[in-house]
């Protein structure tokens, strides 16, 4: 039996992360054999304005829309993953996800949701054929996975990671999926915001340097690439916001950056499991308004809202303006007696993202960091002894 697998995403970043919309969901999909989607993609390559020229935000290297389906449509695959004889009767529930061939060895990328859990992953080539595939490695903090088929009588074709760093608020972008098991259907629009940053829910991870596109993408895009104009992968579609409660597009998508992925795929390339450092805290960019309100002798930093319990920064010490959670978000205002997190092993901070970017670039779980810390106008040293981020 095939089922729409769709997973719920909240909006809270609880650690190192902020406030964010009205929920948003996995774009793993499937849907019912047979349904039709709620709503038609918009057809490729059309204008408001039809006797409009390309975009002048094009540049004069770019491909159309077709070229590049033509070229990226041999590296993008149909998955479906098989979660087990979990139903009534022995049935086993299925979810379909997109990937990307990345190496004529038989590695492709995907999202780590499209995957996980699966007791058997299929996919499917853009010439009808089909393999069995193993989970090679993921990164389940970025939500990204790198599964393998054998290479042997493929003609495998790996798409060109592009440079996401690059991206600019407007840039064209394409996106290339199987939303509602539609095969392979290209959809259009541009770079909406850059560096955004999405949790998966209280006490995960958030994922960092997110592209935000307009770009119609729905469950069944998930791992999927958001392309450039150029045809070039610059993002890994992900998520897209659910503010109706409806498993449909509101032109509001997310897509980890390639960039972001390129920083894992060695280690998933090679059979492991990425982690990354964790520290324990949630807080707010100190800021001359907040320096005031709370009689800080700083207008620079991190200020510690909340320490999670057992974490690094609780087993070092750290003070936090509240004591959980549900004081927190019941609260109008920020608490004093929070600590403010100053620099990270001599690098000044001047807020969260600096922070976790710092810590993501340079900290190893069972490693430490040297934190100076602003507690009632004094200077402290801290050394706290990070580990990895809880499952």
């Amino acid at each position: 039996m095939r089922i729409r697998m769709v997973a719920l995403i909240a909006s809270m970043s609880a650690i190192f992360g902020s406030l964010m919309g009205a929920g948003a969901i996995a774009m793993w999909g499937g849907g019912t054999d047979g349904a039709a989607p709620a709503s038609s993609p918009p057809a490729v390559g059309e204008s408001s304005n039809a006797d409009s020229k390309q975009d002048s935000s094009f540049s004069d290297d770019c491909l159309s829309a077709a070229d590049v389906y033509e070229q990226v449509r041999p590296s993008v695959v149909e998955i479906t993953s098989t979660l087990g004889a979990g139903e009534p009767f022995g049935q086993q529930a299925q979810g379909t996800g997109t990937g990307i061939v990345i190496d004529a060895d038989g590695a492709i990328l995907t999202n780590n949701h499209v995957i996980n859990g699966a007791s058997s992953v299929e996919v499917r080539f853009a010439d009808g054929s089909a393999a069995e595939a193993t989970v090679l490695g993921n990164d389940p903090a970025n939500d990204l996975a790198v599964i393998k088929v054998n290479p042997s009588g493929q003609d495998l074709v790996a798409a060109d990671l592009g440079d996401s760093d690059s991206l600019r608020v407007g840039d064209p972008v394409l996106a290339l999926g199987n939303p509602f098991n539609l095969e392979a259907t290209l959809t259009q629009g541009i770079v909406s915001a850059i560096d955004r940053t999405y949790a998966t829910g209280a006490n995960t991870r958030p994922i960092r340097e997110m592209i935000q596109t307009d770009a119609a993408v729905n469950p069944g895009n998930s791992g999927g690439p958001l392309l450039n104009c150029r045809g070039e992968v610059i993002g890994i579609n992900t998520l897209l916001e659910n503010p109706t409660g409806e498993n449909v597009n509101v032109g509001v998508a997310f897509a980890v950056a390639v960039n972001t992925a390129k920083r894992s795929l060695p280690q998933m390339t090679a059979g492991e499991s990425v982690s990354h450092a964790w520290l324990g805290i949630a807080g707010v960019d100190v800021t001359p308004a907040l320096a005031e309100e709370l009689g800080l002798d700083t207008e620079r930093g991190v200020y510690v809202t909340l320490v999670s319990a057992n974490s690094p920064a609780d087993d070092a010490g750290l003070h936090a303006a509240f004591q959980s959670e549900n004081a927190a978000s019941n609260s109008n205002a920020v608490r004093t007696g929070g600590d403010v997190i100053l620099s990270l092993d001599g690098e000044a901070v001047a807020g969260i993202d600096e922070l976790a970017s710092y810590l993501d670039a340079n900290g190893q779980p069972g490693g430490s960091v040297v934190l100076t810390v602003l507690r009632s106008g004094e200077k402290l040293t801290i050394i706290a002894q990070l580990a990895e981020w809880p499952a």
